[in-house]
């Protein structure tokens, strides 16, 4: 058998159409999502990071001084390259959880269930949960200037949280009998029990209006992220199994 022939029968196995299927979805569903979400940060969450950045720095204060400052401050205007390189993150960012968000709807996919742009909604809100409303039930968004504990210790208990959460909803999703779905309360509670760490006390020039606007804004921002990202993961990859002949008949 020739080398030519060997490539052809590689590129044309069940492993190497799965990971094409896979990659191609990511990466659509990914860029996709994360455009329009770089998009919704622009005008509805960098305003609100860049009004704290003034108090952060000191170039607005509004305490301990008689005057009056204004809630509404002239902030910096649209920078190309800030900007366009924010939305390129950000499109990075979400293929990335695209990939993973693809990886389970595969494994879902071969135990029956059905995956395309609908139910792909369902997974998004799932992972909304997983990655943003179940760590910041404890560790709220934080805007810059606030005070908060070792980042180390943040980061720990935000991978610790989330690896819970999905697995939870795994649990709730796919588990069978009230043991499973025991478990699944257990590791959605647990987290929250132990307590995120937190600072020694509390300080920020920030004025608290700001910072629970960014909060409610990065939630929101973030829910719809998901859902972007489930719709169109969801449809990519219906769509992809069906031209690579790998899509499953439920």
């Amino acid at each position: 058998m020739t080398p030519r022939m060997m490539c052809a029968m590689r590129q044309g196995s069940p492993a190497t159409k799965m990971i094409q299927r896979l990659l191609v979805s990511g990466l659509f569903a990914g860029a996709a999502a994360g455009l329009i979400v770089g998009l919704l940060q622009l005008v509805f969450v960098q305003p609100v990071l860049l009004h704290a950045e003034l108090y952060e720095t000191g170039a607005l204060v509004h305490f301990g001084t008689s005057e009056v400052v204004s809630a509404h401050p002239e902030l910096p205007a649209f920078d190309a390259v800030r900007d366009g390189l924010s939305i390129v993150f950000t499109m990075m960012i979400y293929t990335g959880y695209a990939m993973l968000l693809l990886a389970a709807m595969s494994v879902a996919e071969d135990r029956g269930a059905v995956v395309d742009g609908r139910t792909g909604i369902l997974w998004g809100v799932a992972g909304f949960v997983a990655f943003h409303l179940a760590p910041g039930f404890t560790l709220a968004p934080e805007v810059p200037g606030v005070a908060a504990a070792d980042i180390v210790g943040r980061q720990i208990w935000w991978f610790g949280t989330v690896a819970a959460a999905a697995i939870a909803l795994w649990l709730i999703a796919f588990g069978k009998g009230w043991t499973a779905w025991g478990i699944a309360v257990a590791l959605l509670i647990a987290p929250h029990l132990i307590g995120a760490p937190e600072p020694s006390q509390f300080a920020g020039p920030v004025p608290t209006e700001i910072a629970a606007l960014f909060a409610a804004r990065a939630l929101g921002v973030g829910l719809a992220a998901w859902v972007l990202v489930g719709c169109f993961a969801g449809y990519f990859w219906q769509r992809e199994g069906e031209r690579t002949g790998t899509a499953q008949n439920v």
